[in-house]
């Protein structure tokens, strides 16, 4: 199947061929005709599906034959200001040849942001990518006219209810006409996004695709190693090829500014991505990365939602992910489309049971290569066991005190007498 068989706006099509699109993805194949039709839409497709083209074609093509102008016509709300800017810079692609407007609307800029983000609302761009809790500071203002929109989209809805934006979304779907076309796109699907489907759409169509499975070019390993032994894993792996792009994910932004400061004393063009940094410097971190400037990207899950950069060569994972949805969504960073990647998770002794639960989840057990001879030994890959730790660790164990007394011994005799 080609895009031309969508039937699409010649100009619509024109911008397909100017970047290359040829051949629609699944998720691609199965929305567009849904979209095209009118219909309500939820949609469950992982990052990396081409499912934000899924959604902005068909809604680039009716603005274009409705030929309408100076009036929002579509608001898609995204969890992050990085995914907000991701979206943005698609629809620019998408619709080079289209005559539609769009604005980017999100928090973290200074003045003349917001002075700029308000005048294209007040203006009526035609589509409005915005963040929810920004995008409400506007329409509170009173200057926001979303009388005329025909399409809601929420992207990454699973994300955002997990960020805490049910109410936001709740909000603003109150304020808008209740005539309109709401298309809701999820990498998962849990009970609450299923509940929130049924309040805000109308009868939707419901496409999944890919499900909680990792694309099929991401080559999985898995490292058994202490804490103290991974930054000399990462040295490792570098040498053992030539990297050009790497995304080191940790669960804690803590974490994340570690793996920057350590990677960067040993020489790695490495740089981290946090809630820290200012909007313009996260802005110029991406786009570093984006261009090869910088060869390492280190982010936390939340973060990670706004990268969508093609040809990444290896995810590491330097912790275990909290669950097995970040996993895949962790390691959907490598292997876009049709190419391939390497996807490696650092597993310490504390984390064995947690990734034990993710093979069980995906079905798969991930190859674990043992560890190079110079780091020494790491832990052994026993479930069942309960977690153990290296002779270093120092980590003691003791029981509830009873009349101020601690009823338990410490963990070994070295520590006895101290």
């Amino acid at each position: 199947m080609s895009f031309t068989e969508f039937n699409l706006h010649e100009q619509v099509l024109e911008g397909l061929s100017a970047m290359n699109f040829t051949k629609p993805t699944p998720i691609q194949e199965q929305a567009i005709p849904a979209i095209l039709d009118n219909k309500d839409l939820i949609a469950c497709a992982q990052t990396g599906t081409g499912k934000t083209a899924a959604y902005l074609l068909p809604i680039l093509d009716k603005i274009t034959q409705s030929q309408q102008s100076n009036q929002i016509n579509t608001i898609i709300l995204a969890p992050t200001r990085e995914l907000a800017l991701q979206i943005d810079q698609q629809l620019e692609g998408f619709a080079y040849f289209v005559p539609v407007s769009s604005a980017a609307v999100y928090g973290g800029g200074d003045g003349a942001s917001w002075d700029q983000q308000k005048n294209a609302l007040v203006n009526g761009a035609d589509i409005v990518i915005a963040t929810p809790g920004r995008l409400i500071a506007h329409l509170n203002l009173g200057y926001v006219n979303v009388s005329k929109l025909e399409h809601l989209i929420l992207d990454e809805a699973d994300r955002m209810l997990d960020m805490g934006f049910y109410e936001d979304i709740m909000r603003i779907v109150s304020q808008l006409p209740k005539k309109r076309q709401t298309l809701l796109f999820s990498a998962t699907m849990p009970h609450k996004i299923r509940e929130l489907a049924n309040k805000i759409l109308v009868q939707p169509e419901q496409i999944n695709i890919a499900i909680s499975k990792p694309a099929a070019g991401v080559v999985q390993l898995a490292y058994l190693a202490y804490d103290q032994q991974k930054f000399g894993l990462i040295t490792h792996l570098l040498a053992e090829k030539e990297f050009t792009s790497i995304i080191i994910f940790s669960s804690t932004k803590q974490k994340v500014k570690e793996v920057e400061r350590t990677l960067q004393r040993n020489g790695f063009a490495a740089k981290a991505i946090h809630s820290d940094l200012e909007q313009g410097e996260r802005e110029t971190v991406l786009r570093n990365f984006k261009n090869r400037e910088t060869q390492i990207l280190i982010a936390t899950d939340i973060l990670s939602r706004g990268i969508d950069i093609e040809n990444i060569d290896m995810v590491i994972n330097f912790d275990v992910p909290h669950d097995a949805e970040d996993y895949i969504h962790r390691i959907g960073r490598t292997a876009r489309a049709s190419s391939t990647g390497i996807a490696v998770t650092f597993v310490n002794e504390k984390e064995i049971r947690k990734f034990a639960r993710i093979e069980q989840f995906m079905g798969t057990e991930v190859t674990k290569p043992a560890l190079p001879a110079q780091l020494g030994e790491g832990p052994v890959y026993d479930p069942g066991k309960k977690p153990s730790f290296p002779e270093n660790g120092k980590k003691r164990f003791h029981k509830k005190r009873r009349n101020g007394k601690s009823s338990g011994k410490p963990a070994n005799n070295r520590n006895a007498n101290k």
